[in-house]
């Protein structure tokens, strides 16, 4: 059985490129080619491939979004990601959803394809330029969510966690099962104890400590 594949490049030259590639190799078959971020999901869901190669950088919806949704839907195509560069935060975010596969486009085309064939079989393929920044942010992420539970008790963690990603108060209070009054006494003793007073500060805060 041939390893299925789904492309999805906003570039039409990209996407030619990557089903000629694969087409010189006979274990691959590709299914669908996709050119939006919008129409990955219902696509991957119809074709249900073995390996989806996804750009970051997608219209209509990007490729993280993608993933975050992918991930919702608990669909089991193995995931490879693609992109000029790599933001530490992408890189962490996609590894928590599941993405098998960290490719800078600069990487030769042979060692693409050994990319795919080690992730269809249940490896992961991480460029060295690429966990070295993710080690990076994993240790910063670690120590300044070592620093916030010093000052923070758990509870007040997870509320300046949910707080600093923009959720309102009744939103917070219904994620963690307590009463609005409870979320604004909580809130009040975050800000006392970091010394801030907005929710701007807070998110500031969260995303600098790693809580985010």
């Amino acid at each position: 059985m041939p390893i299925t594949l789904v492309l999805a490049d906003d570039h039409p030259i990209v996407l030619n490129g990557l089903e000629a590639l694969f087409a010189l190799e006979k274990d691959f078959r590709v299914v669908a080619r996709c050119s939006t971020g919008d129409v990955v999901v219902p696509t991957v869901k119809r074709f249900q491939p073995d390996v989806l190669l996804l750009d970051i950088r997608m219209p209509a919806m990007d490729g993280m979004e993608v993933l975050r949704q992918l991930h919702h839907e608990r669909l089991p195509t193995r995931v490879v990601l693609l992109a000029a560069s790599f933001e530490e935060g992408q890189i962490l975010e996609a590894l928590h959803l599941g993405v098998r596969g960290l490719v800078l486009k600069e990487l030769a085309p042979p060692l693409l394809v050994q990319c795919v064939r080690q992730v269809h079989a249940g490896g992961q393929w991480i460029e060295q330029q690429t966990s070295g920044l993710a080690l990076e942010a994993l240790l910063r992420r670690e120590a300044g969510v070592r620093e916030a539970s010093g000052v923070l008790t758990p509870k007040e963690m997870e509320l300046a966690r949910l707080a600093g990603s923009g959720l309102r108060n009744k939103e917070i209070a219904r994620r963690l099962g307590i009463s609005l009054g409870t979320v604004k006494m909580h809130l009040h003793n975050v800000y006392r104890k970091l010394g801030i007073d907005s929710r701007v500060s807070l998110a500031v805060y969260a995303r600098t400590k790693g809580l985010l």
